[in-house]
């Protein structure tokens, strides 16, 4: 069983910058594809990023591109997920997951990361 366990979320101001952390144990973290998702307040849970096993290859959602930065570390079981010039607009719980089944439904979840962006 792959636990993901999500950090790095808080208050930021608009434009600022926060690093997010997923810390996968159990499973094979190196075989899994990993993506970040978000849910904001009062919408549905939308596709974020997400990056091949060995880091390779990476896809975006529109809204983040050239914002936003996925990575990971295999050596440590890790995979960061970087915001730049942040808006009001991504405010939300954001939820590292593994190994997914289709684009947006993922066998493994972490519990969530609150990000705010304040105005």
């Amino acid at each position: 069983q792959v636990q993901l366990v999500e950090s790095g979320g808080g208050l930021v101001q608009t434009g600022g910058s926060l690093r997010l952390s997923c810390a996968a144990s159990g499973g094979s973290f190196s075989t899994y594809i990993m993506g970040w998702f978000r849910q904001g307040p009062g919408k549905e849970r939308e596709f974020v990023a997400a990056i091949g096993s060995s880091g390779g290859t990476t896809r975006y959602a529109d809204s983040v591109k050239g914002r936003f930065t996925i990575s990971r570390d295999n050596a440590r079981n890790t995979v960061y997920l970087q915001m730049n010039s942040l808006k009001p607009e991504d405010t939300a719980v954001y939820y590292c997951a593994a190994d997914p089944r289709s684009p947006v439904l993922y066998n493994y979840w972490g519990q969530g990361t609150q990000v705010t962006v304040s105005s």
